[in-house]
């Protein structure tokens, strides 16, 4: 049942996350820095496809991925279209390595280190991790295109 459940959350967050890039009103919008902070929808969405396909597709799913975290947040790596193939690659990724998943795998021990304050990190503890740090980011990226289409309506 927290398999299906954490499924049923990446798959529903990972959608929204979609539709909030697409709702983007022009290519630039989505790499506008907003007055007081730091990241944009772009940069945060880069962030995103990045820390999934790391710590789920790589590390749990075996799918080939290469990181390079600090240009996620420093540069535009994928335009506005290719963010959105990104994520359409990415959904069944996801969804596929958690499901498959045995309740023996999530019990077990993460085999990477992500979270510094718990000494004992199962894998449903650092998926549950990950669903919530998307989750955070993904209000950031609402936030961020509500600014920026009130500003800027199509």
């Amino acid at each position: 049942m927290e398999k299906e459940i954490i499924t049923l959350l990446f798959e529903r967050d990972l959608k929204k996350l979609r539709e909030e890039i697409e709702k983007y009103p022009t290519e630039d919008s989505l790499w506008v820095q907003l007055p007081g902070t730091i990241n944009t929808g772009g940069n945060l969405c880069q962030h995103l496809i990045g820390n999934l396909s790391t710590y789920v597709g790589l590390t749990l799913g075996n799918v080939p991925y290469v990181r390079n975290r600090d240009a996620e947040f420093a540069r535009r790596l994928f335009t506005k279209t290719e963010l959105i193939g990104e994520l359409d690659k990415l959904l069944p990724v996801v969804v596929k390595s958690v499901s498959d998943l045995s309740d023996t795998q999530l019990a077990s021990g993460y085999p990477r280190n992500v979270l510094d304050m718990f000494e004992n990190q199962t894998t449903a503890l650092v998926l549950i991790h990950l669903l919530t740090h998307l989750s955070y980011h993904l209000g950031q990226i609402n936030y961020h295109r509500r600014w920026i289409t009130a500003v800027n309506p199509e």
